[in-house]
Parts: structure tokens; sequence; C-alpha cells
């Protein structure tokens, strides 16, 4: 059997691929062009071309298309062939420069909030050299921006790479006053951790529900969920485990370095995360990462589902984004080192951090909102609508230090004695973990915790970046020319410290109590996609993405008019199929039971007039109640959706899905899950939550 280290990226053009197959020169002025941002050169693309195909169809490749990640939240791609017709009947194999810089894609059929009409169709691709090329079957994959003819962005990619390159600029001249002249360029790193559940796929094409929608609409709560914990890094089951050893090796030949896996809370949920690597690559990896589960899932026999909340009654999927800052020398710039408290470089970046989520704590929650993520946030498997920042004991105590004008004497690391000699002794962590924040700082990293699992990770990068690159260029503009650096330095610490300290909350957000006590920090809570959107058009939110160059109003306001129709589109759809489901399978399934017993009262009473019946009575009664109750309910959410017609614009839409449907919805699924518990089992027809939660052994 080969070795990992023989085959991973061999299904990329990576570093190794282009020195052996570049010449010197070719070779650094690319470099240059990934690593510092220096402008691409005709002739360059045209010898990066020429050596990408030959590399490709050495590997298989017929076909090559411009990989890009449009508004719908998924790759697309179009693929164009090698080939070009010769003067004697046959082909050569031809690839230049020019297709590789440019291409050119239908872009009317796409989302952009406005920004096209259907007529208008043009749109580009534009290659994005500093993410490797790879090859899915046959054909190479070359990772590209998309944009509309006139220039705006229609994909996630754009805004990704102009907000690294705003953080870029910002913590430059930041490094720069501390003297840090070696540094040439800054980058965020990122490392998101996939969950996701597998389930039979025999059990999958059975519910409508989860072939529409991705999630159960319906489902009565089984006799065992995930109350024992033991699923949780519990023994992972054979068919999952051949599922995750083939994905890593599918994964590992693309490049993606697929690190740790293990089972999850919920019964047949996992999770998957990756190496660290710079944000625009860890955003394309983790697209391909979410496309190859599914392939691989479905050659097991299995289904991956990526939804935020597949099933009701136990924890949903999360993807937690671990971001970090680090220079082109190898620095994290949020490592606090051994004594944070004298590395003054630190601070400044981590209250960059504080000061950012405090100012945009808005556009982090925009970042991650959708409708399946609603059902998630503020759960018991996942941090509250209300955006704050978890620091830990020894930061905490360092800052108010810093507030006060007190000394700081340290926290001492103890040695975690285990009681048992044979057991290794180790530093115990300055502070403990905490899993119910939003934003948890876990050493030299932040963890941003409220992604939804079938989340891009750009838009909340973009977010991140943006408003820490906003933090740093006040902070530049204060301290740039001032007589007394230091002191300047340790004034502005102190204030960002007073300033914005109410974003710090070290407690458990699960708690009741911290909603209450937010409110009246002055934290915004917006429960619901609708609630948070159009804050996105806020002024200070329009004119910090817009002076940084990273949205245009334009492009913003195009993405927040997407996000409303998606999510209205998203409740719609799990409407009709809630509608669809109730009159189709589970009222004539509900009947069908309640004739049979009919039948057996008739039998009983035919064979003794006196016999006592009251088991069958009772159940027929309570099973025609919940039948005319399905049927109402059934009716009044077909109305209510219906409704939705009168609304003026997809903002009012939004609203009136929050408010009416998604009540509409939430009463005929009690109705339906009620009749469930009571409904003979061979009569129910789809699989139940025990079969689904259960099944993937």
């Amino acid at each position: 059997m080969n070795m990992v280290s023989d085959y991973f990226g061999c299904l990329v053009f990576d570093q190794r691929q282009m020195k052996a197959r570049l010449s010197p020169e070719v070779y650094q002025s690319l470099h240059n062009t990934i690593d510092q941002g220096t402008k691409l050169d005709s002739g360059v693309a045209n010898a990066v071309a020429t050596a990408m195909m030959e590399w490709a169809i050495e590997q298989g490749a017929t076909h090559f298309t411009h990989w890009f990640q449009p508004l719908t939240g998924i790759t697309a791609e179009k693929h164009d062939s090698f080939i070009l017709p010769a003067a004697d009947g046959g082909v050569i194999m031809d690839f230049s420069g020019k297709e590789l810089i440019k291409g050119e894609s239908d872009a009317s059929s796409f989302p952009s909030g406005g920004l096209r009409a259907t007529f208008e169709a043009r749109g580009y691709t534009a290659w994005d050299p500093t993410s490797y090329a790879f090859i899915k079957g046959n054909t190479l994959c070359i990772p590209t921006a998309f944009c509309s003819y006139g220039g705006e962005a229609l994909d996630a990619k754009t805004p990704l790479l102009r907000s690294m390159e705003a953080l870029n600029r910002q913590a430059m001249r930041i490094l720069k006053l501390f003297g840090n002249e070696d540094v040439k360029c800054v980058h965020t790193c990122t490392g998101p951790e996939q969950e996701y559940f597998l389930i039979p796929q025999e059990l999958y094409k059975k519910r409508k529900d989860l072939v529409y929608t991705g999630r159960t609409l319906f489902g009565a709560k089984p006799p065992k969920g995930q109350e024992m914990d033991d699923h949780y890094y519990g023994v992972i089951k054979p068919r999952v485990a051949a599922f995750m050893q083939d994905l890593d090796a599918e994964l590992w030949k693309l490049g993606v370095s697929a690190k740790t896996e293990h089972n999850e809370v919920a019964p047949c949920q996992h999770e998957l995360a990756p190496v660290y690597t710079t944000t625009n690559i860890a955003t394309d990896h983790n697209q391909l990462t979410m496309e190859i589960m599914q392939k691989v899932a479905a050659k097991h026999g299995l289904v991956c589902l990526l939804h935020e909340k597949p099933f009701a009654c136990v924890n949903g999927s999360g993807k937690h984004n671990n971001w970090s800052i680090s220079t082109d020398t190898g620095v994290n710039l949020l490592s606090p080192g051994e004594t944070p408290y004298e590395n003054a470089q630190f601070l400044l970046f981590l209250c960059a951090v504080l000061k950012a989520v405090d100012d945009y704590q808005d556009l982090l929650r925009i970042s991650v909102a959708s409708a399946g993520n609603d059902h998630r946030l503020g759960a018991n498997e996942a941090p509250p609508a209300v955006v704050s920042v978890f620091l830990g004991d020894e930061l905490q105590g360092i800052l108010d230090a810093i507030e006060n004008d007190t000394p700081y004497y340290g926290m001492k690391k103890k040695t975690m004695k285990l009681g048992v000699d044979v057991l290794p002794r180790f530093p115990q962590d300055t502070t403990d973990r905490n899993r119910t924040s939003p934003l948890a700082f876990t050493g030299n990293k932040f963890e941003f915790r409220m992604l939804g699992a079938s989340n891009s990770i750009a838009s909340a990068n973009v977010m991140l970046n943006t408003a820490v690159a906003e933090s740093l260029k006040i902070y530049a503009d204060r301290l740039e020319g001032v007589e007394d650096f230091e002191n300047a330095l340790h004034q502005m610490i102190k204030k960002t410290i007073k300033d914005h300290k109410r974003i710090i909350f070290n407690g458990n957000g699960y708690d009741g109590a911290w909603i209450a006590e937010a409110e009246k920090r002055g934290l915004s809570n917006y429960p619901t996609t609708p609630d948070c959107l159009m804050h996105s058009l806020d002024e200070k939110n329009v004119q910090m993405l817009t002076a940084h160059r990273v949205l245009s109003y334009t492009e913003l306001r195009s993405r927040c008019e997407i996000q409303l129709e998606n999510y209205c589109k998203t409740v719609i759809i799990e409407a009709n199929t809630m509608v669809d489901m109730a009159r189709r399978q589970i009222l004539p399934a509900v009947q069908g039971y309640t004739a049979e017993l009919c039948g057996t009262l008739a039998a009983k009473k035919a064979v003794s007039k006196t016999a006592p019946c009251n088991y069958e009575t009772g159940l027929i009664e309570k099973l025609s109640m919940l039948s005319d109750q399905i049927a109402d309910r059934a009716d009044a959410l077909q109305q209510a959706v219906a409704g939705l017609n009168k609304a003026e614009g997809v903002e009012q839409e939004a609203y009136a899905i929050r408010d009416r449907v998604l009540a509409a919805m939430a009463q005929l699924r009690a109705s339906a899950d009620e009749a469930e518990t009571v409904t003979a089992e061979k009569y129910w027809p789809f699989p139940t939550y025990g079969e689904l939660l259960f099944s993937a052994e």
C-alpha cells in the first residue's frame, strides 16, 4: 500500500509541480504573485498554462474548467476540452495563458440580487493564482473569481481576496511601527471544523423532506437520542470508518490536509477537521470537502447531511472557523508568547479583534445567517445569536490590570497530577475552553463557532478580516508620527479595553441570564435571519466595507437581497413539502390504521356486545381528532404560503415567513408527530427518527 506522503497532493498543481516544470524565472515570478500579490505577467501566464496542461494530461485530464463559487453557497464549473482541430483532420491539445487567466460564463441564472437582468448573460471568471489548480475526474479545475460584465463581484471568493488584501495593508502599517522590516505580507489562516450526519441511502430516499430540503420536517422523538453521551468520541462503526478512510484518501490526493475525525454528540453525527492554511485556500478546500463527502458517502450506500438541523431532537451541525493572523516569516500575531503582558504587539492585535467584534457584531451575525442556522443558534449545541468574545482568566486578568493601571503578577502554571504514578505529569493550561462562546480565544487563534455546517466560510472571514483591518487602520492612523510611541500605544490599548470590554463574556452562553445581561450591555440580539440581514446596509457597515474596497454599496445590497431570497425560498420549499407529505403520506397512513381499528372494534362487538372496547374506541377518537387537525393545519400552512403573494418586496415576505409560515409549520408538525406515536409501525409511511439515527452501523 502506498504511503500517504507518496500520493498526498498528487492531483494538485502545487509548488512541487511548478518548481519541476517551470523555468526558475517563471517560477519565481509566479511565486512572487502568490506570496506578495505582485501583478501577473502575460508571458508567465502562457508558460504556466502550458506546464499545467501537460501535467493535467499526464494525469488523464481531457478537459479544463474555471472552478468558481457563485452566491449559491456551492461551486460551479463549465468544462471545455483541451482539443483544437488540426489541419490534417486530427486534433491537437492546447491551452493558452489567455484561457488560464480569463473565462466567460453565462451569469444570467446565478443569483445576483438585482445586479443582472435575466437577458444580461455575460460573466467573467478570473484565475486566482494564489489557490492551486487541481484535478477532479478527467477535468483540470482552475480556482477563479467570478464577476459580472460591469465588474461587480458575483461570487464568494472576490470579496474574500479583497478583505485579505485590506487586512494585509493595515497590518503591515502596524508591524512597521514595531520595527518589523523583514515582513513582506500578512495573511489570515483558517481551519474550519466540519460537522455532518451520515444516514443509510435507502432510508434517505424514502423521506421527501430529506430529499427536497436536507432536513426532517416531521419526526417524533425516539426512545433514545443523545442522552447517554455514548456516541461522542465513541468507537467509530465499521461502515463509517470505511467511509472516513476513503474520504481521507480522496481529500489527501487533492491536497486537503484532513487531520482529525471523530464521532460527534448526536447519533450518526461526525466531524472532520483540517490543518490550518491560508484563508482563501481553506475556503476552496472546505467547499471541496463538502462535495467529496457527499460523493464518497454515496459509494458506501450512505448520504452525508450537511444541513444545520437535520433532526429536531438532537444536536445540529456547525462549522467552527478557527482564525488567526500570520506573517510571511511564520509569526502568528495572535500568539501571546510566554509573557503576554509584556508582548505589546500581541496585545494590540488582540485589542483590534475585540474592537472589531464589538463594532461590527451585527456583520458577524449576518455572515452566518440562513434559514437552517436559525434552527441551531441558541440551542444547546450552538452559541446564542448574541455575539461575544471569550478570553479566559489569564487574558482577562491582563486586560483588567492594563485598564486599571495595576500590576499583573501572572498566573502560575500548575502541573496536572492525576494520582497515578505511571501517568505523565503535564502543565495545566492557564485557562479552560468555552464551547458556548460565539468567538473564543483558544491559545493563539479565535474560534468563530456560529457558522452553520452548510455555510461557505467565505462570508464570515470577509467580515472578520475587514472589521479587524478597520481597527488596525484606526490604530495606525493614531500611532504613526506620535513622539512617544510607547505611551501612545499604552493609552490606546487601555482605551480600547475600556470602550469594548462589554463584548467580553467568559461565562456560560447557554444560560438564559446571559441574554438579559447582554441586553443591558447594549449588545445586539438577532434571533432570526430577517432580524439581522437589513443591518448589513446600516451606514457604519456600508462605510467600513466600501472604504476598504471589499464590497461596494451595490454589491452589499445585492448580497442582502440574495440572502433574503434564499431564506424565503428555503422555507417555502419546506412548507410545500410538509403540505405534500401530510396530505399524501401521513393522512392516508393514519386513516388506514383508523380503518383497521374500526374493523377490530366491529369484530369484537360482533362476538360480544358487552365486551369492553375502551382501547379501540379511545384510540379511534384520538386518531380521528389528529386526522382532522393535520388536515386543517395543512390547509392553514398552504394558505399562509399563498398569503406571501401579498408581500411588497422580499423583506416584507421574509418577515411574514418568520411570523406566520414558520408558526404554521410548527403546528402541523406537532400534530403529525403526535400521530406518529399512536399509529401502528407498519402504517407509518417513512422511516422514523429511531431508524434514521441508529442505522448507519
